[in-house]
Order: C-alpha cells, then sequence, then structure tokens
C-alpha cells in the first residue's frame, strides 16, 4: 500500500498534493489543483519549539471544507485564526502587567515566532485568495490574517519601546545617583584639603606645643585656664589659612573641569 504522507489518509486529495508534500510540513503555503485547494498553515508557535506542528486544510471544488485538526467547513479556519488572536490578547495582558526588563524581554521573546508565523500565514492566505478569486470566505480570511499580524507587530513594537523607555529611566537613575556620589565624595575631599595643613603642622610639631588646656580637670576649669601660647595659635592660624588656600584650589580646578 502507497504511503499516504503527512496528509489525513481518508482524503481523496489529487494525487500531485500528496506527492509535492515530504514528511515535514515546510513553509506555510497554498497548492491548487483541478480545482482543489490545499493550504499548509502552522499551529500557533511556542518560543523555543525549533520544528513547526502543521494544520492543513482542503477545499474541494464543491466549496466544502475540511480541516486535519478542526473538523469540517469554513469555522475550521476561523478557529484556526482565533487561536493566534487569543495567543497575542494573552501576550498583551503581559505587556500591560510588565514592570521589569525581563517582564518585557518575556514578551519579546515569546511574541517573535507568532510574528514570523502569522506573516508566512497571511501571505498564504493571500496565495490562496489569488487562486480562488470567487470564494468569499478566503477574502474575509485574508484580511483576519492581516488583522492579525498586524496586531503582534503593534504589540512587539509597543513592548520594545517600553523596554526602550525603562533601560533609559534607569539609565538616568544611575547617573543621578553617581552625581550625587560624586557631589559627596567632592565635599569630603574639600572637607580634607581644608584640615590637611593643619593635621601636617601637628605632625611636624609632635603636638606638642603649649597651649593651655592641658591641665583642666573638668569643664568648670575652662574659665580660669592660662592663654594658650603664641606657638599654638600661630599654628592654628597658619593651618586654617594653608587648609583654605588649598580648599580654593581644589574647587577652582573642579570648576575649570566642568566647563571644558
Amino acid at each position: 500500500m502507497a504511503s499516504t504522507g503527512i496528509l489525513p489518509p481518508v482524503w481523496e486529495v489529487p494525487a500531485e498534493f500528496r506527492d509535492r508534500l515530504g514528511d515535514q510540513v515546510g513553509r506555510q503555503r497554498a497548492m491548487k489543483c483541478d480545482d482543489h485547494l490545499l493550504l499548509i498553515l502552522h499551529d500557533p508557535p511556542a518560543p523555543d519549539e525549533s520544528e513547526r506542528d502543521g494544520q492543513f486544510f482542503w477545499r474541494q471544488p464543491n466549496g466544502t471544507w475540511s480541516s486535519s485538526k478542526l473538523g469540517g467547513g469554513p469555522q475550521a479556519l476561523e478557529q484556526h485564526l482565533d487561536a493566534f488572536q487569543e495567543l497575542i490578547n494573552r501576550f498583551e495582558e503581559q505587556d500591560l502587567a510588565a514592570e521589569s526588563a525581563t517582564d518585557y524581554f518575556t514578551v519579546l521573546h515569546g511574541l517573535a515566532p507568532i510574528r514570523r508565523s502569522t506573516r508566512n500565514m497571511h501571505q498564504a492566505l493571500q496565495q490562496a485568495r489569488e487562486m480562488c478569486p470567487d470564494d468569499r470566505d478566503l477574502i474575509n480570511f485574508r484580511d483576519r490574517a492581516y488583522q492579525i499580524e498586524r496586531a503582534a507587530d503593534l504589540l512587539s513594537n509597543d513592548a520594545k519601546t517600553s523596554l526602550d523607555f525603562l533601560i533609559a529611566k534607569r539609565t538616568e537613575e544611575h547617573a543621578e545617583n553617581s552625581e550625587q556620589m560624586a557631589i559627596a565624595a567632592h565635599r569630603l575631599n574639600l572637607l580634607a584639603a581644608f584640615f590637611f595643613p593643619m593635621a601636617t603642622l601637628c605632625a611636624l610639631f609632635g603636638v606638642n606645643l603649649k597651649h593651655g588646656l592641658e591641665t583642666i580637670q573638668n569643664l568648670s576649669e575652662i574659665t580660669s585656664a592660662p592663654t594658650p601660647s603664641f606657638p599654638f595659635i600661630a599654628m592654628v592660624l597658619v593651618g586654617v589659612v594653608l587648609g583654605g588656600f588649598l580648599t580654593r584650589f581644589i574647587s577652582n580646578k573642579v570648576s575649570s573641569a566642568k566647563r571644558n
């Protein structure tokens, strides 16, 4: 007994159809022979599927439709289109609920094979429409396939725009945080620059200069403490002046770098 191929064995289709089909579904397309029309379409794809399951629709010369999985009548092809529309609607709900880059990537990743499949399905139905120009059902199916293809494209573009905006927003927030950290670091540098000369002078002199406060035992004795020695006062004043000059020098360099 000869092999019937991947078409349903009970279908009394022209032998040319079975001869032109191999063991795999192949691309989505339309075939016509002796006023018989065969549509080879794909089931709605999953994101990580490497192979596509086939869905066959046979139109006899008298206008009767049959399908390999969804029964007979033109409503079978309508159900096939509905499956794509429902899948797109689910991804649209995910897109509306998305809050992170991972959520948007999931939507884009899932829509990618759907966009390809709907585009090829629309082309196959357009091809079938040209083969059977008098069939009004094919006109409606072709137009419906175009609407589904466009819906998938619009949703994908919307998800990509939202993802780009989210990335830009995060980048802006990181830039603002970096600027605040840079300002805080600059203030610490100014503070360190101001006290650096005084700390250096204290290290050079061993902090052994008499300042009049070394004999105080409690706060009540501060008013009766002797006046600090001139060397100590001079060291503090010199440290403050040098610290002021160093701070001004650093501030001027930062301002010049910002202008450049």
